[in-house]
């Protein structure tokens, strides 16, 4: 077994030797369909920690020459798929995982010579008899083994491990980002030695005007997964079967780590903090831990016009129109507020609605990323002591403190998001949605909650062991607060809520125009009122 040239099945063996393992060798049954056909290149991107090298890996030891690797896949799904037996271990494959071909190369300028010198070495050392001895590139050498063997059999599978780190790392040298792509290009277009090529990273294929370098991929992204959705990361019901096995809520696993919706009202989880969270038995931040919110501050402090009115919006639970069409796929080429979020669609930290059009924060550990970023950042200071009292007024809803919940409101549109465009219920929900943010910590914050009678603006469900009382939020704009009683009332929409315990919060809080100040009221309603 090689390091490049078919590098053996035991990275997978250990992914299977792992206490939570979950099947995607489903894909396996997709890349034996699309092997030496017009859609034999496939580029796959994710955010870091999502499972795209577990993935290759598995793909290597599925298809890797001169390895035994039907025991491991033998209780697995593709074990049932017809093409199972067909391509086991019957191919050639080179593993290129090009973060390590970056270290190895020490200055930028020599990376690409750097890992083709490395690879054709390997590939020589087996097929040196068919290769010229003044062969210099790899391409050369793996079309000259192609030639000599026309067998079912021959070519080459290749499995590119974070192929974009250049553009990560490297994300100013124009000219290696050039280079790089060349090479690509020269190895895989056009090639009859290519049986399929299988390219994993964070971002899309970088784009170059109209020159399109690798235009011979079927790419799968955060913006547009397509028929790869479910092969990389946790599906709903995956994560499901691991929150019952584990004996966790699977409501508050939603909460806290759902939101990357995809076509079809597909879920997808991130599975660093899915099994992160099982094994440790608690929800908490896992992914976020693995990158500082430095790298995220970065970014929402861009001067483009109508970014940090957007972010504000996104903390406060709203959603956000984008074009992510015209992102250049690289990290520097910004040219718009809609280049910096779609960015943030690929890295993670926003999920994008395909439907809408539109980006969120998804989930409660993405919000505390952005929370950190704000508390960390100079330019928000406002936002940040907004979020920071935002304690004070769960605990004044609460006791009953009408005038002292109304007056904190007024605060925080006034302080931070009467930038925004403040004329409709959907940004008095924002500013709402923010004045409350620490209650995620005991609540389920749900807005738009269904009714028998139609939809609660904002419902707070309290967390297991919380002792706190729900609340039902109803908003209006330019009417009163005592009419936002009335509605909730009127329409009975408590009467989903009677399973939690004790009696339940009713507030309404509106927003008059004239005045520009909020008024709130708040109402017990107790169990026995239904009796």
């Amino acid at each position: 077994m090689g390091v490049y040239l078919n590098p053996g099945n035991q990275a997978f063996r250990q992914a299977l030797r792992s206490e939570i393992y979950v099947d995607k060798s489903d894909l396996i049954s997709y890349t034996n369909q699309v092997m030496e056909t017009e859609r034999k290149n496939l580029c796959v991107s994710r955010p870091r920690r999502f499972g795209k090298s577990m993935a290759a890996n598995m793909l290597c030891a599925y298809y890797c020459m001169g390895c035994d690797s039907e025991p491991l896949f033998g209780g697995l799904k593709i074990a049932e798929a017809p093409s199972f037996r067909e391509h086991l271990n019957r191919y050639n494959v080179l593993l290129l995982n090009m973060q390590q071909f970056i270290r190895g190369a020490g200055k930028p300028e020599n990376f690409v010579d750097y890992l083709e010198q490395k690879v054709l070495g390997e590939v020589k050392e087996v097929y040196g008899s068919v290769i010229g001895e003044s062969e210099r590139h790899l391409s050369g050498a793996l079309a000259s083994v192609y030639a000599r063997n026309q067998e079912p059999e021959a070519g080459f599978l290749f499995i590119i491990d974070e192929w974009d780190c250049i553009f990560r790392e490297m994300r100013a040298d124009e000219t290696v980002q050039k280079a790089y792509l060349d090479f690509l290009r020269d190895l895989l277009k056009d090639r009859t030695y290519v049986k399929l090529a299988y390219m994993t990273g964070i971002l899309p294929i970088k784009k170059y005007g109209t020159h399109s370098a690798l235009n011979i991929f079927d790419e799968f992204s955060m913006t547009d997964p397509g028929r790869l959705t479910s092969y990389v990361g946790f599906t709903e019901e995956e994560v499901q079967r691991l929150c019952g096995k584990y004996d966790m809520d699977f409501e508050d696993a939603k909460q806290w780590y759902d939101g990357y919706v995809f076509e079809q009202d597909r879920h997808i989880y991130n599975p660093k903090s899915i099994v992160d969270a099982m094994y440790n038995g608690k929800f908490r931040s896992y992914w976020t831990r693995t990158e500082t919110y430095e790298a995220l501050r970065h970014y929402m402090d861009m001067n483009f016009d109508g970014l940090r009115d957007s972010i504000v919006f996104m903390v406060g639970g709203g959603s956000c129109r984008i074009n992510p069409e015209k992102f250049q796929n690289d990290m520097t080429s910004f040219g718009s507020r809609d280049d910096v979020l779609t960015l943030l669609v690929h890295l993670g930290y926003l999920a994008f609605d395909e439907t809408a059009q539109s980006v969120s924060i998804p989930n409660m550990e993405i919000a505390g990323e952005f929370r950190n970023a704000i508390d960390g950042s100079g330019g928000w200071e406002q936002l940040a002591a907004a979020l920071n009292r935002s304690g004070h007024l769960l605990e004044a809803t609460l006791r009953g403190e009408e005038e002292t919940v109304a007056a904190a409101i007024d605060a925080v549109h006034m302080e931070e998001v009467s930038v925004l465009a403040y004329h409709d219920e959907n940004s008095l929900s924002c500013v709402i949605t923010l004045a409350y943010f620490s209650a995620r910590k005991d609540y389920i914050l749900i807005r738009e909650f269904p009714t028998g009678k139609g939809f609660a603006d904002i419902v707070f469900l309290p967390r297991k062991n919380v002792s706190k009382p729900a609340m039902v939020v109803e908003l209006k704009w330019d009417r009163t607060a005592e009419g936002a009683i009335r509605q909730i009332r009127d329409k009975k929409y408590v009467e989903t809520l009677k399973k939690y315990t004790g009696d339940i919060l009713l507030v309404g809080i509106s927003y008059q125009k004239k005045s520009g100040r909020h008024q709130c009221v708040i109402e017990r309603y107790r169990k026995e009122e239904a009796n």
